[in-house]
């Protein structure tokens, strides 16, 4: 499995509708913490978007699964980015 950090980045004239989708967006990141594929994640302070980490087989995997995401769904996310990342030190390295 390889480790992706995503970004998700937000338009401003969606927040209305983030707060309305968040409860179901939510139940699916624990979800996928429940299955193993979700290391970590959170919003970003300024409202701008959110860092998620990710164990995925590999890109098209990952994709997949981004896709199923309420927040995908909805067209709430506006940019989103993901890179094969290698924890090197730190809790999170010690598993990989």
């Amino acid at each position: 499995m390889t480790v992706f950090a995503v970004e998700y980045l937000y338009d401003a004239s969606t927040a209305a509708r983030r707060d309305e989708v968040r409860a179901d967006h939510r139940g699916w990141l624990a979800g996928v913490a429940d299955r193993g594929q979700l290391l970590a994640s959170g919003p970003y302070d300024d409202g701008s978007g959110a860092l998620l980490l990710f164990k995925a087989d590999d890109a098209e995997a990952l994709q997949a699964l981004l896709a199923e995401d309420p927040y995908s769904v909805a067209g709430l996310i506006s940019g989103l980015t993901s890179t094969a990342w290698s924890p090197v030190s730190g809790p999170l390295a010690a598993h990989f």
